[in-house]
């Protein structure tokens, strides 16, 4: 069996907990181990959410359970968040009922995610009321809830038995809109009646694998009239004219849909839904599901097409994860359910990979030029090979970090890396397709790799598979033998210096600096508000000389700078952007950058030991070697 690796490691013993009128409230009550076995019924769900002013999500459940102990489980460990990151802290107002008659439920004092209940005798369920209270402002969490639209996630939303497999528990869950809008849901619909919509019921696993986006202002655009299995762009917006996109916008989109089917040679979906938010109000996401992506971008996406590029490859990403991840998954990253921890060793080829991906579908598809697939190289390239951190951690180890650092802001991210098992690991896959080609005189590449790894078992979508670092290591050695473990492990545990920047140079390319940024790079500051001078200050600033990053080791953090901190002055007058950027390229001269800086009440007046000029970073093609890369982001026919 695909999991027995994986079940080896749980307890079979189910265990029964005391009655809860006889429990010591300190201590904390074993919970059942997951059984794969099925559910004795089927829970029914429903949310009301429409109460979109005060951004509420009301919600009744009705859960089969025979007398005596039950364990509710609220979902922790959740499934493309590599963490455990379930909000149980917007949980609210939770009355539990039975035959009509309040049920007391005590919280586990140890594992906060469970909840304890005496089932009475004679009854045959209980039936549940709760609130989830979505973000009212950013620093509570992401906004999910706005007046033009929504984003429902049902892992937020669902109590659950414990003891059992998610894929084994069913739910019949059903929705309540606001009157006059749509949605966008991989679920499939069994009954609508006004603004109230039932779904089929399905696995848990599914539900919380199918989330919806529901809007005022929807638009659903086919991206594959004539395939075998419908593919929907379901695009809901903050204005009903940002809506309006281009025919050759669409194409891009539907090209895509194209080169994944060319780069995997299956479709592991009976229909895929692509839930596309345009908006500057709700939170920005990019969440995989098998058969869905939840994506949020800029409300102005389609209309100022030609400056929102830099996140164009956010949609290429997420739909490769429909096989990177979803179909087949790492085998110590799958769980039975969401109160499971989860094991993230592998997130360099889940994300690493599908990074790559990401940039590689968006070139081939025309969301983006070659140019703006080099100019993102040369970004990600540059930052990797200044990110000081990798001296001291490894790679691999930045695989803990959605455990560690949960994507909290840190002080000094070029020290502490965070998550760079994502970009750092797009750099090792390229470097691996660029030797595959090499080695092999552009007979075997990593499409190879993607259509043998993840293009199995074409239709199948029901029974996902699970990889080893060893299933890795064997396919590369089928594609080109070569000493794959030692060339992984020695990105994986190394320390450089510099980034693996080999395959850009396999790929006839040379990361150089210049003092005139590429477009990309530009538009990134400009949609970030900031001046980004990482590569010879060693830090960004904002608008009003506040110290947005600072790179550790670089010349502002030798000055005693960080982040919080404020540039008052540059060489004897008032901070502005770009008043700092001429003095930064008057030092190539040998001229020095004098400022006033403030630190919470300290002022102090610094010279800047720098004497670099202007440092921008972009590729520049290498004469009379093999231009692979240019290969690797044409698209296939």
């Amino acid at each position: 069996m695909i999991f027995r690796t994986v079940l080896s490691t749980l307890a079979v013993v189910i265990a029964v907990a005391a009655p809860l009128s006889a429990a010591d409230f300190s201590q904390a009550i074993p919970l059942p181990a997951p059984r794969d076995e099925a559910y004795p019924g089927t829970i029914k769900l429903h949310v009301d959410a429409t109460n979109t002013e005060q951004r509420i999500f009301n919600v009744r459940a009705t859960i089969p359970a025979s007398p005596g102990p039950l364990t509710l489980l609220f979902p922790q460990w959740l499934p493309a968040n590599h963490a455990p990151r379930g909000p149980i802290d917007k949980l609210a107002g939770l009355i539990i009922r039975a035959g009509g008659k309040r049920v007391e439920w005590r919280r586990d004092p140890v594992d906060v995610y469970a909840f304890h209940i005496d089932v009475p005798v004679g009854s045959n369920a209980v039936d549940l009321e709760y609130q989830y209270l979505s973000p009212t402002a950013g620093d509570q969490g992401r906004i999910v809830v706005t007046p033009e639209m929504l984003n429902l996630q049902w892992n937020t939303v669902v109590l659950y038995p414990a003891g059992y497999y998610a894929r084994r528990i069913p739910v019949e869950a059903s929705v309540k809109l606001p009157d006059g809008w749509q949605m966008g849901t991989a679920l499939e619909t069994a009954a609508a009646s006004g603004s109230e919509t039932t779904f089929k019921p399905v696995s848990l696993e599914v539900l919380v694998d199918s989330p919806i986006f529901a809007g005022r202002y929807f638009s659903r655009i086919d991206l594959d009239p004539k395939g075998r299995s419908r593919v929907t762009l379901n695009i809901m917006a903050d204005e009903p004219e940002q809506l309006e996109a281009k025919p050759e916008y669409i194409a891009a989109h539907r090209s895509l849909v194209k080169q994944a089917d060319l780069l995997f040679g299956a479709r592991h979906y009976d229909h895929y839904d692509f839930l596309l938010a345009l908006s500057d109000k709700m939170g920005g996401i990019g969440l995989e599901h098998h058969r869905s992506s939840e994506n949020g971008t800029s409300a102005k996406y389609f209309t100022e097409w030609d400056r929102r590029f830099p996140s164009r490859d956010l949609l290429a990403h997420e739909y490769s994860h429909s096989w990177n991840g979803k179909f087949r998954r790492p085998a110590d990253l799958w769980t039975p359910n969401y109160n499971v921890p989860m094991r993230d060793s592998l997130l360099w080829l889940y994300e690493g990979q599908t990074q790559y991906w990401g940039y590689v579908l968006a070139a081939r598809s025309g969301l983006w030029t070659k140019q703006q697939a080099l100019d993102a190289l040369a970004a990600t390239a540059a930052l990797y090979d200044h990110r000081i951190g990798r001296e001291w951690k490894p790679l691999q180890d930045t695989t803990n970090d959605p455990i560690t650092s949960a994507r909290r802001p840190q002080p000094w991210s070029s020290w502490q890396r965070s998550e760079d098992y994502y970009s750092e690991g797009l750099l090792v896959w390229l470097d691996i397709d660029t030797l595959l080609r090499e080695r092999t005189n552009g007979r075997r590449s990593l499409d190879d790799f993607a259509r043998a790894f993840f293009g199995q078992q074409d239709g199948e979508w029901e029974k996902q598979a699970t990889y080893t670092f060893e299933d890795v290591v064997a396919l590369l050695n089928e594609l080109a033998p070569n000493d794959w473990a030692a060339f992984l492990r020695q990105r994986l545990d190394g320390h450089g210096p510099g980034a693996p920047l080999d395959g850009v140079s396999r790929g006839g390319y040379r990361l150089i600096y210049t003092e005139e940024p590429t477009e990309l790079f530009k538009t990134l500051e400009t949609q970030r508000r900031v001046l980004d001078l990482s590569y010879s200050l060693g830090a960004s600033i904002e608008s009003d000389g506040r110290l947005a990053s600072v790179v550790w080791d670089g010349a502002l953090f030798k000055a005693g700078l960080a982040i919080g901190g404020r540039i008052l002055a540059v060489n004897g007058k008032t901070y502005e952007g770009d008043r700092l950027k001429a003095a930064v390229k008057e030092t190539k001269s040998g001229k020095k950058v004098e400022l006033i800086v403030r630190a919470g009440d300290d002022v102090r007046t610094l010279t800047v030991d720098y004497s670099g000029g202007l440092r921008y970073p972009r590729l520049e093609r290498v004469e009379k070697t093999p231009a692979r890369f240019d290969d690797i982001v044409t698209a296939k026919k």
